[in-house]
């Protein structure tokens, strides 16, 4: 046998959805059923999304204590509180841009640079 011989495998529907049947009991996983029937796990995923199994896919499941619940719930909270006040600084100046703007032209400033100067504000 040379390098480049490829053993081809086709398996059979049945046995395919054998295959199926024995993962959704959960007595064994992929790679387990993968090692007792020489089959790559990644050929097993292949079927599960050809029968459209999508139980048997790997799910992720998120366990998260009461503690974390609640910290997580008080991150959230100091967020928003913490968006809205840099919402309300922004628009504290922009009014303030405004003012300075029309002050500067009522008194005849040529910009609000100059007015900024003559009243020693940083600009």
């Amino acid at each position: 046998m040379y390098k480049n011989d490829k053993v081809i495998r086709r398996y059979s529907e049945p046995f395919k959805l054998k295959i199926l049947a024995e993962l959704s009991t959960g007595k064994y996983t992929k790679s387990e059923l993968g090692k007792l029937y020489s089959i790559a796990p990644t050929t097993i995923n292949e079927w599960i999304r050809k029968y459209e199994r999508k139980d048997l896919m790997n799910t992720r499941v998120k366990v998260e204590t009461k503690d974390e619940i609640t910290r997580i719930k008080a991150l959230q909270k100091e967020n928003e509180q913490l968006k809205k006040l840099l919402l309300k600084k922004d628009l504290d100046q922009m009014v303030e841009e405004s003012y300075l703007e029309v002050a500067a032209q009522k008194l005849g400033y040529k910009s609000v640079l100059d007015l900024k100067k003559k009243l020693n504000i940083k600009p």
